[in-house]
């Protein structure tokens, strides 16, 4: 009899507890139930907190550096980063000795010329300008700034400017140093139409002065920006200017001039091929030709045969 009341209760106490669940009478524990609410859904797994975000497997530079260097080998993809990314993070205060500076005053040393080393007029027209400044010394000891000798203008392997071997050349300088104190000039890098900015050796901690340079690669307040020029580009001297004080508009007929080659693809085409919006034939003159590579004809637009006339009138 016992036996039978206890076995009633079991299954009372299960179809209690069965009717429970189905109806929803069991409450949730309170820190889950106010999750519940809160999201509007049952919480899952919590993912665990980092206190440091994960490092991509691929560095910055490598990335930045594969979307406009497709046409480029690997080996100048590597040369590219390893020339210009070494001293990425050079600033004034961490890649430039100032003691010698306060010590001797602003002095700036050129390497001497070595025999059989081929410079083109451009770079001969910097170093001479340099040597006959009021800042020029002949002594590297009283010097602040060094500037090679070594031409470094054109670095296009295309260019009849190239300077072969130029990775050796420098760090063979006894007064190199990392590039510590140094200032490089460069116009032109790498080869159409790419133009990785690979200057063929470490810059390491070198101050760069260069035309073109890429947003990515220029380091502020260290690196100096300067104007792509032209071999016959008169080094002192030439007329007086016409722009006088309060002069709007200036007495000059021309506001803004230029002639040059319209890259039809790589870097630099969205730029050039947007310059015939400014050109208006009058105070404002644009030219530009379609004719650059060997290739041009295959990316010519319905623009070309116009500017290639106008160019070459």
């Amino acid at each position: 009899m016992q036996a039978k009341k206890r076995y009633l209760i079991l299954v009372s106490a299960g179809a209690c507890l069965v009717l429970l669940l189905f109806l929803g009478g069991l409450p949730a524990p309170a820190s889950r139930r106010s999750q519940i609410q809160r999201d509007g859904r049952r919480a899952g797994p919590r993912w665990p907190r980092f206190l440091e975000r994960l490092q991509p497997f691929v560095a910055r530079d490598q990335a930045e550096g594969e979307g406009y260097g497709a046409h480029a080998s690997a080996r100048q993809r590597r040369d590219a980063r390893s020339g210009l990314n070494q001293g990425r993070r050079c600033r004034m205060d961490s890649c430039f000795d100032f003691s010698v500076c306060a010590r001797n005053g602003f002095r700036v040393y050129v390497y001497p010329q070595q025999k059989g080393d081929k410079i083109s007029e451009s770079y001969q027209s910097i170093l001479a300008s340099v040597e006959g400044s009021r800042f020029y010394t002949s002594d590297p000891g009283q010097a602040c700034l060094f500037v090679l000798s070594l031409d470094t203008l054109d670095r296009d392997q295309l260019s009849p400017q190239y300077v072969h071997n130029l990775k050796a050349k420098v760090q063979s300088l006894s007064l190199w140093n990392g590039g510590r104190n140094h200032l490089i000039f460069n116009l032109y890098s790498g080869t159409w139409p790419d133009y990785t900015e690979d200057l063929g050796f470490d810059i390491g901690q070198a101050m760069l002065a260069k035309a073109s340079i890429s947003m990515e690669n220029f380091r502020p307040n260290f690196d100096v920006s300067i104007p792509l020029f032209s071999k016959d580009h008169p080094r002192t001297g030439g007329e007086r200017g016409f722009l006088k004080y309060n002069s709007i508009p200036p007495f000059r007929k021309y506001m803004l001039v230029f002639k040059g080659k319209r890259y039809l693809t790589g870097i630099g085409s969205d730029t050039r091929n947007a310059l015939y919006h400014v050109h208006n034939s009058e105070d404002v003159v644009l030219l530009t030709t379609c004719k650059h590579g060997k290739d041009w004809q295959k990316h010519k637009d319905a623009r070309c045969d116009t500017d290639n006339a106008e160019y070459d009138k």
